[in-house]
């Protein structure tokens, strides 16, 4: 069958594309710092120092998943280039979907891999922080703040990643005014950076009786969880630390006593809180993390040279400043305003399927191919 030369050449073509991954993750390197780190956990002494070794060990799995995920490319490309082979010898028309499956699975993956390359920048393979904030429009603007959270917990469990709620506000009448979360997994920064920005609604309003039409906002705010590796002074005047009793949408994990704390830094006026933890102890050390995670993210962003030039300004949630606008009505589309990439199936984009987004702008990003605002 013409298809299988098709394939089979499709399939030589990828071979030169594996070996260019290669280099681009470096695994040689990899190879190389991972040998090191096995040398160094194996020395007496090592688990004396248990946050050294935890991060040891963090790093040594990160570094094997690196060198598996692409010796399993490479293992599926050479999987499928003998499957081609032996149909093409053998004339077996049936073997024809199972190659089909197979390259089209492999040509994702490597897509996929591919993107990762992009993630270069400083903080790209931390976790992230993401701060949701109801804009203006009461319960309409606080509903679509809760459908935002909601999405990104989808996104988050579509690749395995763990979620943690720092702190959750309540609507009024439904959804919430604000909420924090945790991802945790490798590059969870880099992938999400891009959705930080106002997001734009439109649908037939659950609320309006008359089934009128709605446009609502929601900002969307993504930090870097910055470690006490990185340096930054923090001076205790210039922190306002208030108390407050613990509420949301926490149930029994949310502890009711006087323990939730928020923090205000004085000179920027940038407030973060955090609530979900069990002593106060607990809640102002992740709020602090949440405080210099926030400080490094902004001093990255303007490239400012100290933590004093920095100003906490926002843009306002509104018209004209969003990044991405979601229709339901009258008809169905999300767009990303920045790359143009959409997506006609909002009930999967609502479900957490982002990453075509994300790619967009990784890749826009690499190559500065940015679309007109519309």
């Amino acid at each position: 069958m013409i298809e299988f030369d098709e394939y089979k050449i499709k399939l030589q073509n990828l071979g030169p594309d594996l070996e260019d991954l290669g280099q681009a993750l470096d695994l040689e390197g990899a190879r190389r710092e991972l040998a090191a780190l096995e040398e160094e956990s194996g020395k007496e002494g090592f688990w004396n120092d248990l946050d050294n070794s935890q991060k040891v060990l963090q790093k040594s799995k990160q570094l094997k998943d690196k060198l598996a995920h692409h010796a399993r490319l490479v293992r599926e490309w050479e999987d499928l280039s003998v499957l081609c082979a032996m149909a093409i010898e053998e004339d077996e028309d049936s073997l024809l979907p199972e190659l089909e499956e197979g390259y089209a699975k492999l040509e994702s993956d490597l897509e996929e891999a591919r993107m990762q390359t992009l993630l270069a920048g400083e903080y790209d393979k931390n976790n992230a922080i993401l701060s949701f904030h109801a804009g203006a429009g009461g319960t309409e603007a606080q509903d679509w703040a809760q459908m935002l959270y909601r999405m990104y917990v989808r996104w988050a469990e579509r690749h395995r990643f763990s979620y943690k709620v720092l702190d959750y506000l309540d609507g009024d009448e439904a959804g919430i005014k604000s909420a924090v979360i945790l991802i945790q997994g490798e590059n969870a920064y880099g992938y999400l950076k891009s959705e930080s920005g106002v997001h734009r609604l439109v649908r037939i309003s659950p609320f309006d009786a008359s089934g009128r039409r709605h446009t609502s906002f929601a900002a969307l705010e993504v930090m870097p969880e910055i470690g006490d590796e990185v340096e930054i002074d923090i001076r205790s005047e210039d922190l306002k630390v208030d108390t407050y009793r613990s509420g949301g949408a926490g149930g029994q994990h949310v502890n009711k006593t006087e323990s939730a704390i928020r923090i205000t830094h004085i000179p920027t006026g940038i407030v973060v809180a955090c609530q979900n933890e069990r002593s106060q102890h607990q809640n102002r050390e992740v709020a602090m993390r949440m405080l210099r995670s926030k400080l490094v993210e902004i001093k990255e962003r303007e490239h400012l040279d100290k933590i004093e030039d920095i100003k906490g300004v926002q843009k306002a949630i509104e018209w004209g400043s969003q990044i991405r606008s979601y229709v339901f009505m009258p008809y169905t589309l999300a767009k990303d305003h920045r790359t143009g990439f959409e997506s006609g199936n909002i009930g999967a984009v609502m479900d957490g399927d982002l990453d075509g987004f994300i790619n967009a702008y990784l890749k826009a990003q690499a190559t500065g191919n940015w679309a007109v605002k519309s």
